[in-house]
C-alpha cells in the first residue's frame, strides 16, 4: 500500500461521524432545524448511513456558532456568509463590532427603562407626574427612543 493511501485510510478512520439523531441529541437542535440549516447552506452532511444523514463531529462547533450568532441577532443569511462552503469560519469583524455596538445601545436603553420602572414602583409622590426624578427619567427615555 502506498504512503498516500495509508495516510488517507488513517485520516478517514480518525474522523468521527455522527448521524442526524446524535447531532440533535448532542446539540439540542431538532432534526428538522438541522435539515433546514442544511438547505440554507449552514451545515453540510458528509454522506448517509441508510436514510440517516451523517455529519462530521465538527458540525457541533458550527452549530454552536449558529446558535450564538442567532442569539446576538444575526440572520441565517448573515451566518451563512460567515460559514463559507469550504467549512471555514469567515467572520466579518466590522459586522461583529457593529452588532456589539447595537447590543450595547439596547442594554443602555433597557437599563434606563428598568430604572424608570423601579422608581415608579417605589416613588413616594402621590402622582408620578409631580416627581422630579420620574420626569427626568421619562425625558431621558424619550430622548433614547427618538435616537432610533
Amino acid at each position: 500500500m502506498s504512503a498516500s493511501v495509508q495516510r488517507e485510510v488513517r485520516f478517514k478512520s480518525t474522523v468521527k461521524e455522527l448521524d442526524i439523531g446524535e447531532v440533535a441529541a448532542l446539540s439540542g437542535i431538532k432534526p428538522s432545524a438541522l435539515r433546514f440549516y442544511e438547505k440554507r447552506g449552514l451545515i453540510k452532511p458528509i454522506g448517509r448511513n441508510g436514510l440517516r444523514r451523517q455529519y462530521p463531529q465538527s458540525v457541533l462547533n458550527k452549530l454552536q456558532l449558529i446558535v450564538l450568532g442567532q442569539a446576538a441577532g444575526f440572520s441565517l443569511d448573515e451566518m451563512a456568509a460567515m460559514l463559507n462552503p469550504q467549512g471555514r469560519v469567515a467572520i466579518n469583524r466590522e459586522q461583529l463590532q457593529q452588532r456589539a455596538q447595537a447590543i450595547d445601545e439596547t442594554i443602555c436603553k433597557l437599563q434606563l427603562f428598568s430604572e424608570g420602572l423601579k422608581h415608579a414602583a417605589r416613588c413616594p409622590a402621590p402622582e408620578h407626574t409631580e416627581c422630579a426624578s420620574f420626569k427626568k427619567l421619562v425625558s431621558r427615555g424619550l430622548r433614547l427612543i427618538a435616537r432610533k
